[in-house]
């Protein structure tokens, strides 16, 4: 059951690419999207917070400093970030340079924490940069390459989303932690989204699902409301529930498949395709990203679209709530 919530939450986050940058090319901008994605998952935390366990919004003054960051930069700046690749990008290889964290967080942990790091991670980094040329042509440069620098930036967010949260879930739980990072990023993001020009038919519009689904036709809130549960708050759930089941590496490297389901997600749907060595750098990529996520001696699993940041925590039992609750 645990490989089962990993990898369809991996699947539901992989997927969602897709969702995302259908939304952006048909009329939101990259802020606009994060936006609504932040609000939306903020308000889900909320209500299951308040359901499960209400004492866990609870927050020490000490630690505001500290969910500021990662509000900002771990989760604004990140959905951003990637918003801006994947309209530049395709999907998967938007994916792939935002997994670039992985090794950055390992090496920063080896170098500046004085962690103990094991010796594959050395053998990872050679396989995600030699994949790498190979993904972007370097040869031909057939990338967009401010698009490329988007991606990057984006592994740059979510490496300090890692790096500066780590120790928080010790005193905080996921839930509580994805709550109050998504609100802040939400109110940071709210003065420059234009939320105020939206209209009603800002998500009445009926706009094309595009690609090999060209002919289907949606409502964009029906997509914007997609992007916020099916693709946000319910896998991350389902992550945390594999953690319950799995061991932190196991777990992680499950997780990185969401990269092999955003391509496919992205090929089957949108039509985006990579030539042979594009996918066999991408291959080799996703190998280096695989030894990297069990390289680390911490028990933190990397998940990248949402800088899921968890740990082996044990969710309030809705029995035991309701008891506490009386």
């Amino acid at each position: 059951m645990g490989y089962l919530y990993a990898f369809l939450a991996a699947f539901l986050f992989g997927a969602n690419g897709s969702v995302s940058k259908v939304i952006i090319e048909s009329g939101f901008s990259a802020i606009q999207l994060t936006q609504f994605r932040v609000l939306g998952a903020a308000i889900i935390s909320g209500v299951v917070l308040l359901i499960i366990d209400r004492r866990s919004f609870a927050l020490p003054a000490k630690q505001w400093p500290v969910i500021l960051i990662l509000g900002i930069v771990g989760v604004a700046m990140l959905q951003a970030t990637y918003a801006f690749a994947i309209a530049l990008l395709p999907v998967g290889i938007a994916l792939l340079l935002e997994y670039m964290a992985v090794l950055m967080v390992a090496t920063v942990a080896f170098f500046f924490f004085k962690e103990k790091v094991r010796l594959r991670l050395w053998v990872a980094i050679g396989f995600v940069l030699a994949g790498l040329a190979v993904v972007a042509e370097i040869w031909a440069s057939s990338l967009n390459p401010t698009g490329v620098l988007w991606g990057l930036a984006a592994a740059v967010a979510l490496a300090t989303y890692f790096l500066v949260g780590e120790k928080q879930l010790e005193t905080i739980s996921p839930l509580a932690l994805s709550f109050w990072t998504m609100s802040v990023a939400s109110l940071f993001w709210a003065p420059f989204s234009g939320w105020w020009n939206f209209t009603t038919e800002t998500f009445t519009n009926v706009v094309s699902l595009q690609g090999n689904l060209d002919e289907v036709n949606l409502p964009i809130w029906v997509l914007v409301l997609w992007n916020a549960t099916m693709g946000s708050f319910a896998p991350f759930l389902l992550s945390l529930s594999a953690l319950k089941r799995l061991s932190a590496t196991a777990a992680g490297i499950a997780a990185t498949s969401e990269i092999v389901f955003a391509f496919a997600a992205a090929w089957l749907w949108l039509g985006e395709q990579l030539s042979f060595l594009q996918s066999l750098g991408a291959s080799i990529v996703l190998g280096g990203i695989v030894i990297a996520q069990s390289a680390r001696s911490s028990d933190v699993v990397v998940q990248a679209d949402l800088a899921l940041e968890t740990g082996p925590i044990v969710l309030p039992d809705l029995e035991e709530s309701e008891k506490l609750g009386e």
